[in-house]
């Protein structure tokens, strides 16, 4: 009998024979190799070489003996079980025949690849990593091996891994008989990724489950340290649709801190790795050229396209890359189905929101979207773990899968190290629990047993606030909603929501505001960054530098993070229109950006000063707004996304109409071409007396209702002496709003709203649905309730055309 299988003899089939992990590297090497997704060669040990293994030594019955009575939330006791059974196996002698077989198959790796080969030895148990049941690490892996004694070594404790006491607490919260789960070990040529970098790839997002990107996380080194969460990764996101088309759309970058790197070390099997530390310069790199990622994303389409083949059905990926150093080659060295964001309905809607803040202990990256509380316990050693309770929050360096025990019983998970796809982001989320990774202080920060409130609500950013904090949940079933005739657009500022919102039901975006994404990402002046040397103030040039260090130039960084801003949202609501309102900053604004100070002038009046179209073609100005043009044009022409319209907002005269379109014209957003369409802001009353000649010059009208409800009552809005006159609602304002509407119909143009009436005034909704305009766009928080008001507006206006008829 042989005990030896080679990948390119396994398919995804023969998971019974070498688990799943081997099961599915066998499938990508016969099936995906051929279409250029590269596998290292490789072969399994079946599991009946396990099996074998037991009988022969006669160390059945101790073992299950030795299970007998055991209750896992025993920790102690689980953790005693769990080593006899790992000594038991391990010390079982390896038959000679099946020795052997191992030996002769790593000597045919090794004429392949070259004398002493090294290796990667991983587990692969015959019960993980289905499509409904998987769980981060479970048995062990041991890289770079060489030799015939280490391997066979390895391949012994491999075999006694399958006793974890993760391993065990998981077979028993998932049902499976620990004696009808066996394991195979998977032998794979080694990819040089301690001379280069690796990671992980899913082909989702992993907070939100939106299933059109793919996100990339990587880090200098071998790749256990991203698994494992000793690292903050890189994070690239790339955009399915427009990549399958050709375009090159990686939509957002996020820098890693990635303070360590595992190489190759020497010594014992338990021993052949090493962290060491970084250079600040390469921490400052991202680990992988924008080219490497978008050929690692369309490797990961190759394979999920497959997979979903396969299955008959949808079947997004958890994938693992490692770039070799030796041949600058990119690798796939497993595969196997997302279990988690996969399985959830899409079309039911799960949101916490936070109903008090307080004092924020620590933040990091949030995982999960949801919150809770309990007594902190910090751990910071694993033979700690005893003294951990259910339902309090862990607070940790990292974890590992020897955790996973005690995981389970958390109200939340907080890590100082680790991103979005290292071990205590899977684990939580697969408990469907909040935890925020990375916060590089928290086991500072919070003290044991202080009560403490753990929100993943607030975006990507978690807080860790101190004391217990209420929160409501808020859930809607959105099976079957019916969609108005009026279209229902979303207002929206922060990329970092566009995921989780887009599946509101909606039309599209009648309002991105640029500013949120400049102050918040960029947080510089755009004229700054075009003329750093009028900054004077020593520590504004400082942090300009910090901020702009490993791009291009300073202006390419400001076109980076705007596109990258604008395109997460237009990625996330595609193929819907987007419309991208211009920077729309007050000179008292603009001036507290860094560096801001120096291009701004005082005014007595911003509201109604040097701001909007006027900018854009002023010389004060109109290099900093040929930056937004090429942020956009970025967006449109390199990522694909034409579903972007920009709107150009407090445009006074036709005259400055003119001016502004020649300005996009010159920075290439030119009108008509590519199918731009330019929208204004229609805010001014000039614009509403002048609808038909600005009409000759844009392709659609937004009613700014606040600005339009300011110049037609003379309020200045920012003026709490006089707020109490600013109305909306005034007659005079609604007039204007009617004829705004009844003037883009005469036109033939688009006509939307994105003030904050229709958000506050049902009624007002109404109003403009009786006035028949073309889009209403909303605060995420109003879309549904005003949704069936103008469900209701609409039908009640079909029943008296009716009786009229």
């Amino acid at each position: 009998m042989s005990w030896i299988r080679w990948f390119s003899e396994i398919t995804i089939d023969d998971v019974p024979l070498v688990g799943g992990k081997n099961a599915s590297l066998g499938e990508m090497f016969g099936e995906l190799r051929p279409l250029g997704v590269r596998i290292p060669n490789g072969f399994a040990i079946t599991a009946e070489a396990y099996w074998h293994l037991i009988r022969s030594a006669g160390i059945l019955d101790e073992m299950k003996q030795t299970l007998a009575g055991l209750v896992k939330e025993d920790v102690d006791d689980l953790a005693l079980r769990g080593r006899r059974l790992r000594e038991l196996v391990y010390g079982a002698p390896l038959p000679g025949e099946l020795a052997e077989e191992i030996r002769e198959a790593y000597r045919g790796l090794c004429s392949e690849y070259g004398e002493n080969c090294d290796v990667a030895v991983r587990s692969s148990a015959t019960a993980e990593d289905l499509p409904t049941a998987s769980f981060a690490g479970q048995q062990e892996t041991y890289l770079n091996v060489r030799g015939e004694a280490q391997l066979l070594d390895a391949c012994r404790r491999c075999f006694a891994s399958l006793f974890t006491d993760r391993a065990i607490s998981y077979r028993i919260d998932q049902g499976f008989d620990h004696f009808k789960v066996g394991l195979s070990v998977g032998v794979m040529k080694m990819v040089r990724s301690d001379l280069a970098s690796s990671g992980v790839i899913f082909t989702l997002d992993t907070e939100t489950g939106f299933r059109d990107t793919v996100l990339i996380t990587g880090a200098w080194g071998l790749g256990e340290n991203v698994v494992q969460g000793a690292v903050n990764p890189d994070e690239f996101t790339v955009f399915k649709p427009t990549l399958r088309q050709g375009f090159r759309p990686i939509v957002r970058r996020r820098l890693g801190e990635k303070k360590i790197r595992m190489i190759y070390g020497t010594g014992t099997s338990k021993h052949l790795t090493k962290n060491v530390e970084v250079p600040r310069e390469e921490r400052r790199r991202f680990c992988l050229s924008d080219d490497e990622v978008l050929e690692l994303a369309r490797q990961a389409l190759l394979i999920e396209s497959h997979y979903e083949k396969r299955a008959g059905r949808e079947m997004p990926m958890d994938i693992e890359w490692a770039k070799d150093g030796e041949s600058g080659r990119l690798f796939i060295v497993q595969a196997r189905p997302e279990t988690v964001e996969s399985r959830k309905r899409l079309d039911f809607l799960e949101t916490y929101i936070l109903e008090q803040k307080g004092e924020v202990l620590a933040t990091g990256t949030s995982v999960g979207g949801k919150i809770a509380s309990g007594p902190a316990r910090v751990i910071t050693d694993i033979h700690k773990l005893g003294d951990f309770s259910p339902g309090e929050v862990l607070v940790a360096d990292t974890t590992t899968p020897d955790w996973e025990p005690v995981m389970k019983t958390a109200a939340a998970i907080v890590t100082n190290k680790g991103g979005r796809t290292c071990h205590a982001a899977i684990v939580s989320r697969e408990l469907g629990i909040p935890s925020v990774v990375g916060t590089g202080d928290g086991t500072e920060r919070i003290a044991s047993n202080r009560e403490i409130t753990v929100s993943c609500a607030e975006g990507e950013v978690g807080r860790i606030y101190s004391g217990e904090l209420p929160f409501r949940v808020e859930r809607v079933d959105l099976a079957g909603m019916r969609r108005p005739r009026t279209r229902i657009m979303m207002n929206l500022g922060n990329p970092e929501e566009a995921f989780s919102l887009c599946r509101i039901p909606n039309d599209g975006v009648g309002l991105a505001r640029m500013e949120f994404i400049i102050t918040n990402h960029i947080k510089i002046h755009p004229m700054a960054l075009v003329h750093p040397l009028r900054v004077e103030d020593e520590a504004s040039r400082r942090e300009i530098a910090r901020l702009t260090a490993g791009h291009a130039d300073p202006p390419a960084y400001f076109v980076e993070k705007l596109a990258e801003g604008i395109g997460t949202i237009a990625a996330a609501f595609h193929p819907k229109p987007v419309i991208v309102r211009m920077s729309d900053f007050k000179t008292n604004e603009y001036a507290s950006l860094l560096g801001g100070r120096a291009f701004e002038p005082d005014e007595e009046n911003p509201m109604i000063g040097f701001r909007g179209a006027s900018r854009y073609y002023d010389e004060r100005y109109r290099e900093g707004f040929a930056l937004e043009c090429r942020a956009l044009k970025r967006v449109r022409d390199e990522m694909g996304l034409v579903n972007v319209i920009p709107m150009i907002p407090f445009c006074r005269r036709i005259v400055e109409a003119e001016k502004v379109l020649a300005e996009m014209a010159a920075n290439g957003l030119v009108r008509g071409e590519n199918g731009l369409e330019v929208y204004v802001m229609c805010e001014i009353p000039n614009n509403v007396i002048m609808i038909d000649e600005f009409s000759r010059l844009f392709d659609g009208f937004s009613i700014g209702s606040n600005d339009l409800t300011q110049l037609t009552l003379g309020v200045d809005r920012d003026s709490a002496l006089v707020a109490h006159v600013f109305d909306e609602r005034d007659p005079g304002v609604m007039e204007l709003i009617g004829r705004v509407v009844e003037g883009a119909r005469r036109n033939g143009r688009h006509s939307g709203i994105c003030g904050q009436a229709p958000s506050d005034y049902p009624e007002f909704a109404a109003f403009l649905v009786e006035q028949g305009i073309d889009s209403i766009s909303l605060n995420p928080d109003s879309i549904l309730k005003i949704t069936m008001r103008v469900l209701e507006m609409e039908e009640q206006l079909a029943q008296q055309g009716n009786k009229r008829s």
